[in-house]
């Protein structure tokens, strides 16, 4: 039986400004398997950004209880959430969040040149990181001489790149076309199931959502329905 990497009991989070204040997670209790896909749905305003916020130790819940990597979130300060953030999870977004003036191995190599690793070693992780996603070769084109599913395989090499053992995906293929998204979808599912990464995947997108294990679905802050996938669809690929 698979352990849980994440356990979330009753977690909530308001935001206050010049109106009434926004309760954007309410009362929110799930747990994340070790080595699970799950997507989380919901509409605009539902709370999936602040839950994917929370989970990625980039914001923390005003309360409740957050435990990630046997570690409790909540007595973490500032520096020791940078840290676990750093070393044990990796982000994709929709809009790629790649710096057109860096090369592909360039930007992949990003966050170890933050760590101070050297650059042979940033060369020889970056160029296994860019095989492993299918571009093997494309190491030096810039953002703009590749296409869209191609930067999100970038983007996807860099979260990969301090092998975390949780990768966050913000609608990873909101910005692509249904043959590219099949193809992201493609490598997500390898890298679940090859590498044994745990993949939480935000998306408003209910075939997207039907390629993970497990959907969670959100509305008005809080978790209102849970759904297992007997079947998930597998997408189809032929550069992995």
């Amino acid at each position: 039986m698979s352990k849980n990497l994440i356990t979330l009991q009753n977690i909530k989070k308001t935001y206050y400004g010049a109106g009434e204040p926004v309760h954007a997670l309410r009362s929110v209790s799930l747990n994340v398997q070790s080595g699970e896909m799950l997507a989380v749905m919901g509409s605009s305003g539902s709370g999936k950004s602040t839950l994917m916020n929370l989970l990625g130790c980039l914001d923390k819940p005003d309360a409740g209880s957050y435990i990630f990597a046997g570690q409790d979130v909540m007595s973490l300060d500032k520096i020791q959430l940078a840290r676990l953030r750093n070393i044990l999870i990796g982000f994709v977004f929709q809009n790629f969040n790649l710096l057109g003036r860096l090369n592909a191995i360039d930007n992949v190599c990003l966050p170890l040149v933050y760590a101070g690793v050297s650059a042979r070693e940033r060369d020889k992780r970056g160029r296994k990181m860019l095989s492993l996603v299918g571009l093997e070769g494309r190491e030096h084109h810039l953002p703009r001489q590749l296409s869209g599913g191609q930067q999100q395989r970038v983007a996807i090499a860099r979260a990969l790149i301090n092998q975390p053992g949780l990768l966050l995906a913000d609608e990873p293929t909101g910005a692509l076309d249904t043959a590219t998204s099949e193809e992201i979808m493609a490598l997500l599912q390898y890298l679940h199931r090859e590498q044994g990464l745990s993949v939480v995947i935000v998306t408003h997108e209910p075939d997207i959502a039907q390629h993970c294990q497990r959907i969670i679905r959100l509305s008005d802050g809080l978790v209102v329905a849970e759904e297992q996938v007997l079947k998930p669809l597998q997408a189809q690929i032929q550069a992995v």
